[in-house]
């Protein structure tokens, strides 16, 4: 169930909120005059969900190679990787 707050308890148990993320991993969402306003997290929880969008956004880049054949075949990948390592340029 989601953890929602008045933005007075923002101001006025800032510790409170603060452990709860920290605790929990989940985000305490704040509201302004009834309405949803905000969502607050820790940063670990926020890293971890930007991480994971980056992740996103890389594997569907990689899709889209396949899907144009820009792709390379893995033994020619290895091999270019074990000449670097033996060539120190890696």
């Amino acid at each position: 169930m989601p953890n929602i707050r008045p933005s007075s308890d923002l101001r006025n148990n800032y510790n409170e909120i603060s452990a709860f993320c920290h605790q929990y991993g989940e985000p305490v969402y704040i509201t302004k005059n009834g309405t949803g306003d905000l969502a607050v997290l820790s940063i670990e929880a926020y890293e971890r969900l930007a991480g994971r969008f980056e992740l996103y956004a890389l594997l569907e880049k990689g899709l889209e190679d396949i899907k144009a054949g820009r792709t390379i075949p893995a033994e020619e990948v290895f091999a270019e990787l074990e000449r670097d390592l033996e060539n120190g340029t890696l």
